[in-house]
This record gives structure tokens, sequence and C-alpha cells, in this order.
């Protein structure tokens, strides 16, 4: 007889699979199921930043689960590449901010969580078309190759010896006694011990055709379509991040330079638009000129688990004696990922946590 993992997660994206690792190093068994590819929605689409966009504009429960993940992504990023050999890239090329018409916020936010930060002078706008107001300069801030990250945990997951099952639709839940006992998908029947939803975009949607008579506490979770370009630039073309007004340029280290990003409701559509391209490839080039000469190599978007600020559902379902819920980082899943990851375990296993956990109840305000 097949042995019940401790641990069943539905959704394999970078929540899940963080989420996983981190069961994984407390000696639980693991399974994820993905209803796709792992890692093929927002975690691969985004750009990487790790460091929330504005961050004195967001709330405290966001500063508290980034905080927490930058002290983690360092080592994180050294174990995975020497355990998989694949390198997600792990890069704390830094970040400017253009414009700070809020600039006290920004300083006292940067004193208040021990965030280095100097006024950025001339030098940073040799190459860049813009008009600075109190820009500043965040030089510790990092990014990670969201793709390779992707795939250097699911490598980890896989030596480590996590069931992954990608291609999985989920089509019920046997629930008794307000206890889940088992799914029925696609691929056959899973008995479950614990089950946390790591769904993404997807997560209020499964929970309100799956748990319809738990419908006041279904995560309010809805899809944000996001678009991004990606040009073949020279390597040292743009050496750190550059953020100006709400979009973005993100140099990778081989030289290739993201342009993003658009945040838009419409439902469950990843279709790209021309009016999308035009307005992003417009941005980057006038940015920065020197890209005229960098091919645009590719254009995709990818679906945000929106919540209404942002604060993401880590908690324990009320009724549902083994329900667990990890989903709802909107724009910040990279950024906030190995925090909730730690949160959602050190609640499974009932540990004392690193971060207060209420705000991300299903009860608060998200």
């Amino acid at each position: 007889m097949t042995k019940i993992p401790d641990i069943t997660i539905i959704g394999g994206g970078i929540i899940g699979l963080l989420t996983a690792r981190e069961f994984i190093k407390t000696g639980a068994t693991v399974t994820i199921i993905e209803k796709n590819e792992l890692g093929q929605e927002s975690s691969w689409a985004g750009g990487g930043i790790l460091l929330p966009l504005y961050p004195w504009r967001q709330s405290d429960a966001i500063t508290r689960l980034v905080l927490q993940s930058l002290k983690l992504y360092p080592a994180l990023a050294s174990q995975l590449t020497d355990e998989t050999l694949i390198d997600p890239e792990w890069n704390p090329c830094g970040l400017l901010i253009v414009k700070n018409p809020d600039v006290t916020a920004a300083v006292n936010w940067c004193d208040a969580n021990d965030i280095s930060y100097r006024p950025a002078g001339a030098d940073f706008f040799n190459m860049l078309n813009t008009v600075p107001d109190q820009p500043l300069w965040l030089p510790e801030i990092a990014q990670a190759r969201n793709p390779r990250l992707v795939k250097s945990l699911k490598q980890d997951l896989l030596n480590k010896g996590v069931t992954l099952v990608e291609h999985c639709e989920l089509m019920s839940i046997n629930l008794t006694k307000n206890r889940i006992t088992s799914l029925y998908t696609s691929s056959g029947q899973f008995a479950v011990n614990q089950l946390i939803v790591t769904a993404g975009a997807w997560t209020g949607q499964l929970f309100r055709q799956f748990f319809p008579a738990a419908i006041d506490d279904a995560p309010k979770i809805a899809p944000v379509k996001g678009q991004m370009l990606l040009f073949d630039a020279q390597p040292e073309t743009l050496s750190y991040m550059v953020l100006d007004n709400d979009q973005y340029l993100i140099p990778r280290r081989d030289g290739k330079i993201l342009a993003g990003s658009t945040v838009e409701q419409d439902d469950f559509n990843k279709t790209t638009t021309t009016q999308a391209r035009d307005q992003l490839n417009a941005f980057a080039l006038n940015l920065l000129p020197s890209l005229k000469n960098a091919p645009l190599i590719k254009h995709w978007a990818g679906l945000r688990p929106g919540t209404e600020h942002g604060i993401p559902y880590i908690d324990k379902h009320r009724e549902i004696r083994n329900l667990y819920i990890n989903a709802g980082h909107f724009r910040n899943g990279l950024a906030m990922g190995p925090a909730s990851a730690q949160l959602m375990v050190d609640l499974v296993l009932d540990r004392p946590t690193a971060i207060a956990p209420e705000p991300y109840k299903l009860t608060s305000e998200h």
C-alpha cells in the first residue's frame, strides 16, 4: 500500500515549492499536485525584484514577510546552487528608484528596517533618459531569475524525495466530519493527511468550487494580469535595476533586460496585447536609449494572485481541520516566499513563529 504523505500541496508555483522545501527540512513527506507544469504561471512570469515596489506605501504585514525573506535568500540561493548545480541567479545588483515625491516616508522606512540607501547622484543617470525626483539608490536590493529559481527548486525537491504530480487536475474533494480524507483528480485518487492550498490566482476559485459550504471563509483572491518584455541586450548594458514611476527595467547577468509591467483586471485571460507591448517598449526605449540596438525577443503575460491590499493568506481553515492556505501574494510572491513558507510550516507544526501570524488569517483584512 502506498504510504499517505504527511503533507499534500495543491499548486506548484514558487509558494508551493518553497513550502514543500520547508516541510522536507522537518522530515515530513510531501506530494505536490499541479494542474499544469510546476512554476509556469505567475512564478515564471514575474520580474524577480526582491522588494515590493515602494514598500513604504505598502502594509506593514507585507514588510514583515519581505524582511524575513531577505534574511533567508542568500543561504537559500547558495544551497540550491550547490545541491542542484542550477544557479537561481540571486543577484544583489541594487535598485535605483528614480522618483520619490514621498522621500521622507521612504527614508524613514529604510531607517526603521535597516535597508541601506543613499541619494542617487548624477552618475546613475548617464545612460538614462528621465527626470529624477529625489532619487534613491538601494545598493543591497537583490533580484532572482524566476525561471531558474523555479528550475532549481524543482530539482532540489526531486533530489529530496518529494513526489511531484504535474498535469493533474482536481476533480472533487472527499470531506468527512470536517476533515479532508482524499482528493479525486485526473490522475487518480490521493489520500490526504494535511492539505495546503498554494494555487496562486486560482485559489479563490478553487475554494468556491470545492468548499461551497464554507464560502464565508473563502479567500478573496482574484487574477491580476501583468505583461512583460525581454530585450536581448549586451552584458553590462545596464548593471542595476531601475524603477521609474510604476515601471521598471531588470538586467539579468547575461545582459538580457526585462521591462515591466502592466496591471490589468482581465479575469483569467493571459493573452498578450499589442497595446501593452507598445506601451512597455516605448517606456523601455525612452528610459534606456541604448536598448534601441537590442532586439525585443519575448513578450508574455502572467496572472498574479491579487488581494485588495496585497497581503497573502497564510492560515489554517476555521472549520476544516486539516486544510491550510498559503496564497494571495499579488506582485511579491518571490519577495515574500521564503518567509511565507516558514510561517506556514510553523503554523502546521504548531511551532513558535518568526513573525506574528495574525495579519495573514482568513478573517483579517487583505
